[in-house]
């Protein structure tokens, strides 16, 4: 499997914006294997400290966890209720990007709020994946920055886009 994060300074063998890489693997590789090619070329933009992508239950109004660079904190397989949440019907509901900024936006939206900011992150970005009009789920940036930049906003949708054959493709 690919590193999700350069080893030392090794900014890992990919092209300067890592997109070829990922197309490649678009079709053809494992959902994790592509999973983990987006996250590492996302930290040469975004440079996250965290990365999850999650599957979308819409009848559960739920997500599952199947890929992540925390599996300490954020194992595959975990799942969180987003029933009844603003989040959960702005991301979910209605596919609409959110950014939330700040140690404020994070426990307004999240409610493990406490362990995010515990891992010292303070901001996200996350991408809601859509194909054919229904959310599959969403690809999801944490950051030790209070702000993100739009060129980093414009990153991550288009990083969500190369990764829509991996959620088609992956099951839980």
């Amino acid at each position: 499997m690919i590193s999700p994060k350069p080893d030392s300074g090794n900014r890992l063998d990919l092209p300067k914006d890592g997109y070829t890489n990922i197309a490649a693997l678009s079709f053809g590789a494992t959902p994790g294997d592509l999973f983990a090619a987006a996250d590492a070329c996302a930290f040469h933009v975004l440079e996250h400290s965290h990365c999850t992508v999650n599957r979308f239950n819409a009848e559960k109004m739920e997500l599952t966890r199947l890929y992540s660079s925390n599996m300490e904190k954020y194992p595959i397989g975990g799942t969180k209720s987003k029933s009844g949440t603003n989040w959960g019907r702005h991301v979910l509901l209605n596919k609409l990007l959110f950014v939330g900024q700040g140690l404020a936006a994070i426990k307004n939206s999240f409610e493990d709020h406490e362990l995010i900011a515990s891992l010292g992150l303070r901001s996200v970005i996350n991408v809601p994946l859509v194909c054919e009009g229904n959310c599959l789920g969403t690809l999801n940036f944490l950051s030790r920055e209070d702000r993100v930049t739009q060129r980093q906003i414009d990153f991550a949708q288009r990083l969500g886009l190369l990764i829509i054959p991996g959620m088609l493709a992956s099951e839980i």
